[in-house]
């Protein structure tokens, strides 16, 4: 017996309205969970940075413009605070110290860092991971001890570096007279503070460098010294300018050291001798209540110099890069 006719699929059942409504609301969430959740993942960030670091940069701006005394009156005076900038010689003074402070302590440290990541990146060395710790252990050293440890060092009369000296017929220098003996002080405690961490970045940036490179280098007959100036230096580049951007702006910020190495004095020696813009911003704006808006001019003049010193370095190695 053959059948004329076939049987029709039977038609989806329509679901429930609930069901349907429970549907469409899921599919709703999933929208705006994949659309607005990622901000509100980072909010907390610009949160924090918004109380912590956006508000107190306007508020410090919006206290340069003014003759602002904390305990007394707040007078608008527009841009007169940066125009005494210019021709206030101690922030001239501090604004030399600073750069004087920071090449003794920068340009050493970077090339320093530069040969100690070599090194450690090179696969015969022994204990490598030893020592890429040792190296790190001056940073987690709190700054005080550093300072007081190192003021030791640089005393006059019972000074270790002072009493080595002797033996080449050096006679005593007294460290925190001068500008240039203090200058050498502090960088010497930066830079032994800071050399590791930065070894640990160029380091970093060295071992993503791909091996191939290299090996190929190695088969065309290319030796340690010609593989590093050929290949480690121009795919170094990127991590070397952060490594300088981060160095200019705690160059530029240089307060601790050479505020306990002049035992707490915020002059920074009897004749301002080492005194920093860090430590002038603080005379101006924290330790004299009544100049609080002309220590906000000098820390935005900071802030100034940093972008300006940072776009130049930014700029050099563009150019050395093409």
């Amino acid at each position: 017996m053959s059948l004329s006719a076939t049987t029709a699929p039977p038609s989806p059942a329509t679901p429930p309205p609930d069901v349907a409504a429970r549907r469409r609301r899921g599919s709703l969430l999933n929208r705006l969970d994949l659309k607005y959740s990622p901000y509100l993942y980072i909010a907390p960030f610009f949160l924090i940075f918004g109380v912590f670091g956006l508000y107190p940069m306007l508020r410090t701006a919006w206290m340069s413009l003014h003759d602002w005394d904390m305990i007394g009156d707040k007078t608008f005076i527009g841009l007169d605070n940066y125009t005494q900038l210019l021709s206030d010689d101690y922030f001239w003074n501090a604004l030399v110290n600073t750069f004087g402070i920071f090449a003794l302590a920068t340009i050493p440290q970077l090339l320093l860092a530069l040969f100690l990541a070599n090194l450690l990146n090179r696969t015969m060395l022994r204990a490598k991971t030893f020592f890429r710790m040792a190296i790190f252990v001056p940073n987690v050293v709190s700054v005080a001890a550093v300072a007081i440890v190192f003021g030791m060092l640089f005393q006059r009369d019972f000074g270790l570096f002072n009493w080595l000296l002797s033996f080449v017929g050096v006679d005593q220098i007294d460290w925190r007279a001068q500008s240039w003996s203090s200058w050498t002080a502090i960088a010497t405690m930066v830079n032994w503070r800071w050399i590791g961490y930065n070894t640990l970045i160029l380091l970093a940036g060295m071992q993503a460098i791909p091996k191939d490179l290299y090996e190929a280098a190695a088969i065309d007959g290319a030796g340690p010294w010609r593989q590093f100036w050929q290949i480690t230096l121009p795919m170094l580049k990127p991590t070397f300018l952060f490594v300088v951007i981060l160095s200019t702006i705690g160059g530029m910020q240089l307060f601790t050291e050479p505020l306990l190495f002049a035992n707490g004095s915020i002059i920074g020696g009897n004749q301002r001798e080492f005194q920093t813009l860090a430590m002038y911003m603080y005379e101006k704006g924290i330790y004299n209540l009544s100049t609080a808006g002309y220590g906000a001019a000098v820390a935005w003049a900071i802030f100034m110099i940093i972008v300006l010193v940072s776009l130049i370095n930014f700029i050099l190695v563009r150019r050395s890069a093409k």
